[in-house]
């Protein structure tokens, strides 16, 4: 089958389109035949090699985490899915290779396909979908009237956590470019920076929730807009040294 391989870290690399041997399917995997897949930062970051203390991928290697297809096969204890449903999954980390035509999952990093999606529409929830939920569900417990400030609120997972947090009943300030303003406000956000003329510092304060993910130096301010013993959750890369030496840590 075809598929795109990374062939050695490097910071902006290409990636190849090769021949590679057909999944192997597990006893509790699903075969699924790709319809469509997604491009997500964590895509580029690990091409670059910046996860590789965490996610230590030996090249080469097939990218990509988010997928929707059809079932084409299953293993022999898999119970929940059967050949010809349409699913969408975020596989696991190492076994991650949706750049490909198709890919063995295990069962439980699958989900049925909502029928009011399309394959492409389907294909890019799974990860930042789950990126959204485990950071203010899971790590954040978010509450009722809490004020949470989401940064990048046009992006894949801002999109996502903006609506979450509406959901949960939370305060959300979000920030975004002049283009997107009308986006966020649509999804729920009851303050919206514009990051090209307003520094959000200046604006939000008091707030019980930072999702941050954007670089160190955003980090840095966003804990300035936190209340005393207010969180921040970041998705933005693996641990920095440098960032912890910097707060004494």
């Amino acid at each position: 089958m075809k598929a795109f391989i990374v062939e050695k870290y490097k910071k902006n690399g290409p990636l190849r389109m090769v021949d590679v041997a057909e999944p192997v399917v597990g006893a509790n995997d699903v075969l699924v035949e790709i319809k469509a897949t997604a491009v997500n930062l964590l895509d580029s970051k690990i091409r670059d090699g910046e996860f590789k203390p965490l996610l230590a991928y030996k090249p080469p290697f097939i990218l990509g985490h988010d997928l929707a297809g059809t079932v084409i096969a299953v293993g022999s204890s898999v119970r929940h899915f059967h050949v010809g449903d349409e699913v969408y999954a975020r596989p696991r980390d190492h076994r991650i290779g949706t750049f490909a035509q198709r890919l063995s999952v295990h069962e439980n990093d699958v989900a049925l396909k909502p029928k009011n999606l399309t394959w492409g529409e389907a294909a890019s929830i799974p990860l930042v979908g789950l990126t959204a939920w485990q950071a203010l569900v899971e790590l954040a417990k978010l509450r009722k009237g809490q004020k949470v400030f989401i940064q990048a609120g046009s992006g894949g997972v801002g999109t996502f956590a903006i609506q979450l947090a509406k959901h949960f009943g939370a305060f959300v300030a979000t920030t975004t470019s002049t283009k997107n303003i009308e986006l966020v406000k649509s999804l729920g956000a009851d303050v919206v920076i514009d990051y090209k003329t307003q520094d959000f510092e200046t604006v939000l304060s008091g707030y019980d929730l930072v999702l941050n993910s954007q670089d160190s130096k955003t980090l840095m301010k966003s804990l300035r807009v936190l209340k005393p013993g207010g969180r921040l959750i970041s998705i933005s890369g693996p641990p920095d040294p440098q960032f912890a030496t910097t707060l004494g840590l």
